[in-house]
């Protein structure tokens, strides 16, 4: 099924299903999608095994303070900057920096704006990593399942995830923890998967009394996916696991 890259270092501002106004950010290819995970769903399609350089922090610095002072000037109203593009934000070498002059551009172009990562949370086991993720305002942290077998068929971790370290990681997270789900149904061959069903809730819902998040922001798909297996979930079924967060005492969002 059609795929997309974003096609610079930074885009829209979009209509965001969570975010509402969002300016995003991409710190990788043009060309190529680069991540830790190879989830079934992601709209920018597959992880590819070799791809284009990452661009330069200088490049990236540039175009975000071009990019901001864009907005202003086009009196274009950003409600968020979201790390997002082709792939895992986090893999970037020079992240940390990266955060640190967002945070310092933010201040002087688009002091309204909030921060916001969306990451699969696979390198929370980096210092550098979390303390970046720490200092901004949203740390939005993929959790798609809580049994192993199923993050590794829907999600598709690089080699070397460990399933137990990834759910402490989540949990220890020192920031504020958001969490974002996405519910599916997946079919390949004899194997069918859907995390909506009442094995999988219940060991998610035990995940989130483990790990305490702040907030869970749910959600289907709504876009072309790589894989022809993928179906989505109705808003329907979105309410009624929402109902269930919710009975649980936490906040969640459906997007």
């Amino acid at each position: 099924m059609a795929t997309f890259l974003f096609d610079d270092i930074v885009f829209g501002p979009v209509k965001s299903r969570r975010l509402g106004q969002s300016l995003g950010i991409n710190l990788l290819p043009e060309n190529a999608k680069v991540c830790n995970f190879n989830c079934v769903y992601c709209e920018c399609g597959w992880t590819q095994a070799s791809a284009g350089k990452l661009p330069t922090k200088q490049a990236i610095f540039a175009r975000m303070k071009s990019g901001f002072q864009d907005c202003v000037d086009k009196n274009i109203e950003v409600d968020v900057i979201t790390f997002a593009g082709n792939g895992e934000p986090t893999l970037h070498p020079d992240f940390s920096e990266i955060v640190d002059e967002t945070i310092r551009l933010r201040n002087l172009i688009l002091p309204q704006a909030k921060i916001a990562v969306l990451t699969n949370a696979g390198n929370l086991h980096k210092s550098a990593v979390r303390e970046s993720l720490k200092k901004i305002d949203m740390a939005i942290l993929k959790l798609d399942s809580a049994i192993e077998s199923t993050v590794r068929t829907i999600n598709q971790p690089a080699p070397g995830f460990r399933f137990e370290t990834y759910i402490e990681n989540i949990k220890n997270f020192p920031g504020r923890k958001i969490i974002q789900s996405m519910f599916l149904k997946y079919r390949k061959g004899d194997m069918f998967i859907d995390n909506a069903s009442e094995q999988e809730l219940e060991a998610w819902i035990n995940a989130l009394k483990n790990i305490q998040p702040e907030l869970v922001m749910i959600y289907s798909v709504a876009r072309d996916t790589p894989d022809a297996g993928v179906q989505a979930h109705d808003r329907k079924t979105l309410e009624q696991i929402a109902k269930r967060v919710q009975q649980t005492g936490f906040h969640v969002e459906i997007s």
